[in-house]
């Protein structure tokens, strides 16, 4: 093995093995990281969605059969958005392939994994404001079966099946988001469950379909698979012991800067956009902290004497 090589897959190994420690810690799916960084390492955009859509198959698999055992995924939710996201995913890859040759093809797959990062972006931080308005709210989720919606799941699978399997980027993100609104009584463990379940067959599709159009690199896919795997461990073990809000506004604001990295904006856009970021986004956070805590105290003060309000 030449230097230049093992320098290589030295550095595959370190990012997936750091990226699969973040994924541990947020449960956020990897492809809105991975993707991206394999392409500032310079493997093509077409072979860095291919190889990351095999190993998320891979992985995705081994959480999906562990929540399927303990019973938490909904079937019926996860029914339809494979229903919508299955056909869509595997016209990803075709989708690409039509877009052009060469440079052409490389330029338009960075263009719509830049805007899908913005779209994972905004979706992540809501997500995360959703949870902590349910908290702060006092919102408990009862044992009760949600009223499955067809038409609406339907067109999510759909549109995440689409941005998945031409990007690799959603599965993990959009996906979940729109769940979350769509279905609020659904307890935290039976999303997540939902989640991974119906979306094993979308990437397996996804994943098909780019190993036709563009093939395995045994190279990038190994690595990918090897340091992903111990840092997804490290990172669930050590979920309890980091500051999961500080985690997932660092997130957010990587997935909107790489985002406008793949759709070429100036490196001084770049870095106005990063100082914003830094220092409006923990102003916007302690304000919504502080509105919400007030609510909160606001709910308990009229609440009667002896009930908790929970």
């Amino acid at each position: 093995m030449t230097p230049d090589i093992t320098a290589d897959v030295l550095a595959l190994l370190v990012t997936s093995f750091g990226i699969g420690i973040v994924i541990g810690l947020t449960g956020m799916g990897g492809g809105a990281l991975m993707t991206p960084a394999l392409i500032f390492l310079g493997v093509p955009p077409t072979s860095a969605v291919a190889n990351d859509l095999v190993a998320a198959a891979v992985n995705k698999s081994t959480g999906a059969a562990v929540h399927w055992r303990e019973g938490s995924p909904h079937r019926g939710i996860a029914t339809w958005l494979i229903a919508g996201s299955v056909p869509t995913a595997f016209a990803g890859a075709f989708i690409v392939r039509a877009a052009g040759e060469g440079d052409e093809r490389d330029a338009f797959l960075k263009a719509a994994i830049g805007v899908t990062l913005l779209i994972a972006a905004c979706t992540y931080a809501l997500r995360v404001y959703v949870e902590m308005r349910r908290k702060a709210s006092g919102q408990v989720v009862r044992a009760v079966e949600p009223t499955v919606r067809p038409l609406p799941t339907l067109l999510v699978g759909a549109f995440g099946g689409l941005l998945v399997g031409i990007t690799s980027v959603g599965s993990g993100s959009v996906i979940m988001v729109v769940l979350l609104v769509l279905y609020p009584a659904l307890a935290g463990v039976r999303l997540v469950g939902t989640d991974l379940v119906q979306a094993v067959p979308l990437v397996m599709a996804a994943a098909f379909s780019h190993v036709i159009v563009t093939g395995i690199d045994w190279s990038v896919l190994i690595p990918l698979v090897v340091g992903g795997t111990p840092g997804t461990f490290l990172g669930a073990r050590l979920a309890n012991r980091v500051s999961q809000s500080i985690v997932r506004r660092g997130i957010v604001l990587v997935l909107f800067l790489t985002g406008l990295s793949m759709l070429k904006v100036p490196p001084w856009g770049i870095a106005a956009a990063a100082a914003l970021g830094l220092a409006g986004a923990p102003l916007v956070w302690r304000m919504l902290r502080t509105r919400l805590d007030q609510a909160r105290q606001a709910r308990r003060n009229l609440a009667p004497e002896g009930d908790s309000g929970a």
